[in-house]
């Protein structure tokens, strides 16, 4: 199924050097927070629904082109968090969910709604130290003879994307967080 509504945020993205977009969406009663992380191949579409434990993420192919299916679990949770009770006669497709999905895709971005790594922390699972979602800084760990960790660097991943990975994977970096958003810094990705 190809969504052509991304085709307009995904330019508008590029032209501003934004790899992370956040708009929300809503369908039913649910409201979504949806990110568009285009630093990811294949692009990724993460869709959070507002006060509730769920997400789920779908895949961007070429072309914009994305599969439609849900698998069971995904499937009943997003049903509930809309609010549809089940009807054997007019079952749910998630197929509509994503053409609705498409037709409210905004056309442009705004440097204003770039994601911030603490509302991606929201739902994404992070293991390491998952209380700790605001950015505060780098550790060159060859400074202190040490090595980054494969969950930081998952971290550095789910929460800041493939170029801050590589970046730190690469020079031995790891990525630092705090609970205190006070003590957030903007992310610029080390020399």
């Amino acid at each position: 199924m190809k969504l052509n509504g991304l085709v307009g945020l995904y330019r508008s993205m590029k032209n501003q050097g934004i790899d992370r977009y956040r708009f929300e969406y809503r369908h039913g009663r649910a409201m979504f927070d949806v990110f568009f992380f285009i630093d990811e191949s294949p692009f990724i579409l993460l869709f959070g629904a507002k006060g509730e434990a769920f997400s789920f993420e779908v895949e961007v192919e070429t072309g914009f082109n994305i599969n439609p299916t849900l698998c069971g679990n995904t499937y009943k949770e997003l049903c509930r968090v809309i609010g549809l009770e089940y009807d054997p006669n007019s079952p749910f497709s998630p197929k509509y969910f994503f053409a609705q999905f498409n037709h409210n895709i905004p056309y442009s971005s705004s440097i204003k709604a770039k994601a911030e790594p603490h509302e991606i922390a929201r739902y994404r699972n992070v293991e390491e130290e998952e209380d700790k979602i605001y950015f505060l800084g780098w550790r060159n760990n060859d400074l202190r003879g040490e090595t980054v960790s494969e969950i930081n660097l998952t971290k550095t991943k789910y929460l800041l994307g493939q170029k801050a990975y590589i970046r730190c994977n690469s020079k031995n970096i790891s990525s630092c967080w705090t609970d205190d958003p006070a003590k957030a810094k903007k992310v610029q990705l080390p020399e």
